[in-house]
């Protein structure tokens, strides 16, 4: 009896708990594994977004899943985006992984290191339809070890 309701209590906790970390406002939230940890410089991420609503304003993040054999504690990238006009826009972009001590900025307890990072704060996107989002390394190397996942995030802005 004391097993049986036990058993109960820790699914009960389990479902509150991964029910309580979903993001319900996320509008899009897609990552891409790249292969053996090796981004090669003219390989880009790809991702397709439907925006439904010009009028909402959407925070805008980058996922990075990096090791910690990283030899860097920055990750330059270009993101370059396919409006639904078919125009495009290219921006460099710094992201910071670790602080002026070498001490990393991501949330994670063994090697992999997890970041969420806000690239912009109450975006509006100017028109609906699909955009086209490509996230390319700009490290100026050929192969960049120790990245092993890129994404995109948007949500509905909070504030």
């Amino acid at each position: 009896m004391f097993r049986h309701t036990l058993q109960i209590l820790l699914l009960i906790f389990v479902s509150f708990f991964t029910l309580s970390s979903c993001n319900f406002s996320s509008v899009y939230n897609e990552n891409v594994t790249i292969k053996d940890a090796k981004w090669f410089k003219d390989e880009a991420a790809r991702f397709e977004v439907q925006i439904n609503d010009s009028l909402t304003n959407y925070d805008f993040y980058l996922n990075l899943r990096n090791t910690t054999d990283y030899r860097y504690s920055n990750l330059y990238i270009f993101l370059m985006t396919r409006f639904p006009n078919g125009n495009i826009t290219r921006d460099t972009i710094e992201c910071i992984l670790a602080d002026t001590k070498g001490r990393w900025l991501g949330k994670g307890w063994s090697n992999l290191k997890e970041n969420n990072i806000l690239l912009k704060k109450q975006l509006q996107f100017p028109m609906t339809g699909k955009y086209v989002f490509f996230v390319q390394q700009a490290m100026r190397v050929d192969t960049l070890e120790g990245i092993h996942d890129v994404g995109l995030q948007i949500k509905e802005a909070t504030d």
